[in-house]
């Protein structure tokens, strides 16, 4: 009876041995199941988090269109007539910079647009502030022409310089001193100038 009930536990202790096993094997099995289901869970949604960020950094330039100004026959009289430029701006100079580079290049040939501005007239200088655009240009300016040719180009300057504001009030400089008298004709300019009062007081 000994030898029964010793057998008896023995092959008790066995089946508790092995069930203990079977249990530790399947809470092993579960928890890497757990785990490895889980692990690339947290990465997807960092990945996507991360990934439309990038573009955000990128600022892209601002287009502006500015117009440049140019001279075209009307009737008896010449008209001023606008041409639009596209610039994409970053500076607050930069669009009004592309259209006075413009208007100094000249029309394009086959139009019926004209110009009274010298071809070697530079920009020397520009800056727009406070209701104000200042431009400097080169002595070339000056040059050539009777009193219908300078009011042309002094209008061309004066509604190009306030394309992107109307009312702004335009001083026009050459080699960096103020422009009072234009021309062999001694046409006097009272600046600054406006497009209204260059309707008014210089008609073309």
């Amino acid at each position: 009876m000994k030898d029964q009930q010793g057998s008896n536990r023995i092959s008790s202790g066995v089946i508790a041995a092995v069930s203990a096993a079977v249990v530790a094997v399947g809470g092993g099995v579960a928890w890497f199941t757990s785990h490895s289901s889980n692990t690339p869970t947290p990465s997807n949604p960092s990945a996507r988090i991360v990934q439309p960020a990038q573009p955000s950094t990128k600022q892209p330039g601002n287009e502006q269109t500015a117009n440049v100004y140019w001279l075209t026959p009307k009737d008896k009289n010449i008209a001023l007539v606008p041409q639009p430029v596209k610039v994409a701006s970053v500076q607050p100079n930069q669009a009004l910079e592309a259209a006075f580079q413009t208007l100094l290049a000249g029309p394009k040939e086959g139009t019926d647009s004209t110009t009274t501005i010298p071809k070697a007239t530079k920009l020397l200088g520009l800056k727009a502030e406070n209701d104000e655009v200042h431009v400097n240009l080169s002595e070339d300016f000056t040059s050539g022409g009777g009193s219908t040719s300078m009011m042309g180009r002094v209008g061309q300057v004066v509604y190009t310089a306030t394309t992107l504001n109307p009312k702004a009030k335009v001083y026009i400089d050459v080699n960096g001193k103020p422009l009072d008298v234009l021309g062999g004709e001694g046409v006097e300019l009272q600046q600054p100038l406006t497009r209204e009062q260059f309707q008014k007081d210089y008609p073309l």
